[in-house]
Order: C-alpha cells, then structure tokens, then sequence
C-alpha cells in the first residue's frame, strides 16, 4: 500500500536559512537569539511534501535540487518540529539520515509571510490526517457491529393503506371532489328566497276534454245503491245507440212537450 501512494507537495519556499544550534540545556524551550543568525550555515529552497499520513520537509539546493537534508513528521506538533520561544519565523526540526542517524538543526525565514505559510501547511496535513483516523475507525466500528435484518421472512407480509383506495369490505371508494376539475352545486346564499316555477295554465283541450259530473241529491232516503245506480246512469246512457233521426224538426217538437210548466203557446205561432 505504501508503493501505491503518490507525493504530493504541500508547500515550497525559495529561501531558507540553516543553523547549527547548540543542545538544550534546560526546558524551557530554545531560543533563537542564542543563535548566529547573521551567519546561517547553509541557504537553499524548502519543499513540503507529504506520503500517505506523513509529511516531510525537504531541504534542497537552489540551483541543482539535491536534497540536502530531510525531516519526516509523523505529528504536529511534536518533537519532529517546534517552534522557538523569542520569534515565530524560527523553527527547530529533526533531520535524518537513510542509516536511522538523526540531528537538531534550526530553520530560519527572511519573511514572516514564508514561516506562517510553512506552519499552516503543517497543519492543515495533520489535521486531514486526523479526520481520515476517525472515519476509518468509525468504520470499522459501524462493521463490528450486528447488521439489523431488514428483509422479509418467509411467509411474511405487510399490508399498505394508501389513503382511501379501497373500503373495508374491499369494494372502491367513492371519487372525491377535485376543485380543480368537474362541477360542484353551491350552497344557496344566506336569506335567499327559493323561487317556485309556475305552474302553466290548462290548454283549452284540457278544458273541453275535462266533463264535471253533476252534484250529486244528497237524501236521507238514498241508499248506496242508488248512489251506484246514479253513477251508472250516465255510463248505460252512453252506450245507447246514437243514430240521428229523420225528421231534424221533431226533435223540437218533442223538446217543448216534454217541458211540463210551459206556457200556452200563443194563437199566432205555428206549432212545429
């Protein structure tokens, strides 16, 4: 896995200062006014790289490039690299060599612009270094864990109620009304009146068609039956035969007779 990672460079800057510092007598931390910064030991360009979870800061020459010396960090910060107590454009980092030899050195920027640019670089390496610690143990924690069976067993079912597409006795629903679509009968307005159509007056067929039946005597001495009998009449009366008579002028004649309390009839008129 180491072979397949890529370098890829985190920081460069063209001008550097090396010093030779001399060993830590106490705690509190080095100084870089014990130094001879006037006279640096070595000047060239420093690139920082990083491989995987580790960065190294690279010391080369201007010109040819040849590493001069080498750093790896595994954490920061820690003792690979620190910072001096009097200035934060000096740093104290630990070198190595291929034979597993290490040194102190002191590191020193012209700009103070160069020595934040190399701290932050640093750190922002170490905090993504951080972050991929976390997910992979979350990971790896998520996979100890027992997996929740979610399918179904055998046998087993579920049943769904999507709104109201079916009724309890499995018939279907009745269709809402949409106010979208289709018509809708609005509630007559508060305190109206309901207005009655008319009802149209009878044609004159009606009228001609419709016979009234004459009023019936009412007597104390009629029976039912001859109310039936009465009721009757005017049936058996229609069904004598209707043939027209010969003599137009007799009908007449026989109309007045049969009228009992009409007068005499005077001289001069002709009796038809």
């Amino acid at each position: 896995a180491a072979e397949l990672e890529y370098e890829s460079v985190l920081c460069v800057k063209t001008d550097v200062n090396v010093y030779r510092i001399p060993p830590r007598t106490s705690n509190r931390g080095y100084r870089a006014s014990d130094w001879k910064l006037d006279h640096p030991d070595w000047t060239g360009r420093l690139r920082v790289t990083s491989k995987g979870k580790t960065a190294y800061i690279k010391l080369e020459d201007k010109v040819s490039g040849e590493l001069f010396a080498q750093a790896p960090i595994d954490q920061y910060p820690g003792i690979a690299v620190e910072t001096v107590t009097d200035s934060s454009r000096y740093f104290v980092i630990r070198i190595q060599d291929g034979t597993g030899r290490s040194a102190f050195i002191g590191i020193g920027f012209t700009d103070r612009g160069d020595a934040f640019d190399f701290n932050v670089s640093l750190q922002d390496h170490f905090k993504w270094v951080k972050q991929e610690t976390e997910i992979s143990k979350e990971s790896q924690e998520s996979d100890t864990r027992p997996k929740l069976d979610l399918g179904f067993k055998e046998g087993q079912t579920i049943k769904l109620n999507i709104g109201n597409m079916m009724t309890k006795k499995g018939g279907a629903a009745k269709p809402r009304a949409s106010a979208s679509g289709g018509l809708s009968l609005l509630p007559p307005p508060p305190g109206g009146k309901v207005v009655v159509p008319p009802i149209p007056p009878p044609s004159s067929t009606a009228i001609a068609n419709h016979v009234t039946p004459p009023p019936l005597l009412k007597s104390s001495n009629m029976s039912n039956a001859d109310i039936l009998l009465d009721l009757e009449g005017p049936a058996s009366a229609s069904k004598a035969p209707t043939s027209a008579p010969t003599d137009l002028w007799g009908d007449f004649s026989t109309a007045s007779s049969a009228v009992p309390n009409q007068a005499p009839q005077q001289s001069n008129w002709v009796q038809f």
